[in-house]
């Protein structure tokens, strides 16, 4: 079993990266952005409260499935080394490889494309390519955590990915 931990800014193509993994793996899948769009749609108001609701609920699903045995993907910004340590706990207390990967595009206008163009979350906001540029200015720098940096600029082959991310892991 391993726990891969997706992270980047929104829009880089980190969903369509863990679902790749995921098929091949195969893998369970844990949307932060999902959980909190079900807490919304439960009629919490969205605030810093639901986001890290969001996290801890991510994070006992990760626990339970990996207890379970089973891969976890959690797909999540994780841009900030709070959210990089929940998953850095995890892996320790689980006795399991941990690995994030990174997801960029490093075409800026691919990028602000996909991210006008994505499907919008239920109950969470459209974000613009400012919002984007604001949470890059968030954006806390990698401690040392195992991470595989992915450049969605280009067209994926899934199946290379999930090579080089099991070669990384050991597997």
């Amino acid at each position: 079993m391993a726990l891969i931990a997706m992270a980047g800014l929104p829009g880089v193509g980190k969903t369509t990266v863990a679902l790749g993994l995921a098929e091949r793996m195969p893998a369970a899948v844990v949307n932060v952005d999902r959980v909190e769009s079900s807490l919304v749609k439960a009629e919490f108001e969205r605030s810093f409260a639901t986001g890290l609701a969001s996290y801890l609920v991510a994070e006992q699903v990760a626990r339970d499935n990996l207890a379970l045995g089973h891969h976890v993907i959690v797909d999540a910004a994780n841009y900030v080394t709070y959210a990089r340590d929940m998953w850095t706990r995890l892996a320790r207390e689980q006795s399991t490889p941990l690995l994030f990967v990174e997801v960029v595009c490093a075409d800026l206008a691919l990028h602000q494309a996909r991210l006008e163009a994505r499907e919008v979350v239920p109950g969470l906001p459209r974000l613009t390519f400012d919002d984007v540029v604001a949470r890059y200015a968030e954006t806390e720098p990698w401690a040392g955590e195992p991470h595989w940096l992915v450049d969605n600029a280009r067209p994926l082959d899934h199946d290379r990915v999930f090579a080089e991310v099991m070669a990384v892991l050991g597997k």
